[in-house]
């Protein structure tokens, strides 16, 4: 509780104070906010990275056109990744690039894995072709699966069918189920 002002305690701080008078000022401007600071180097620094990981380097890797292609995560069982060898997993979806360019099969690629990750599918097949009619830097769509399929983190392994599913045209993807 606050005592209430006695007369002595008003006169004993105009004294204190002494003469007081109005200041005039037209030159004050109100507080406008600032915007949000927008780190532009660091969002263009993560743009630059996305774009180099998403790149197709004119030689991604030296894969001829009856090569088999293996990859498996480190930390991955290799029980398991004989088993998708072996056609073990059962196939949950499949994906044709025959006829496609570069640029469609990429697309098409993200666009199926992510409906695969979405519908929390174990085990695809791509279809990439064997690259007969590729000209004489062997099997494009081959070699840019393979590059595009050992950047991405929710692929935990992949190697070519048996002759059965397409051989070296295609290849076995095991994913990581998201929980």
């Amino acid at each position: 509780m606050s005592r209430p002002e006695s007369p002595d305690d008003l006169s004993l701080f105009r004294a204190a104070v002494g003469e007081v008078r109005p200041v005039r000022q037209d030159t004050h401007l109100p507080q406008v906010p600032r915007p949000p600071p927008h780190p532009v180097h660091s969002q263009a620094d993560e743009r630059q990275a996305l774009q180099d990981t998403l790149a197709d380097p004119q030689e991604v890797t030296d894969v001829q056109p009856g090569d088999e292609v293996a990859f498996m995560r480190p930390g991955l069982q290799r029980s398991l990744f004989r088993k998708l060898k072996r056609g073990y997993f059962p196939v949950n979806a499949e994906l044709d690039l025959h006829g496609m360019t570069s640029q469609q099969a990429k697309q098409a690629l993200i666009i199926f894995l992510a409906q695969a990750r979405e519908l929390r599918l174990r085990c695809v097949r791509i279809i990439h072709g064997k690259g007969r009619r590729s000209s004489n830097q062997g099997p494009v769509l081959k070699q840019r699966v393979v590059h595009w399929l050992t950047q991405r983190d929710d692929i935990l392994a992949f190697c070519s069918t048996p002759p059965s599913d397409g051989g070296t045209g295609a290849v076995y993807v095991l994913l990581r189920i998201s929980r």
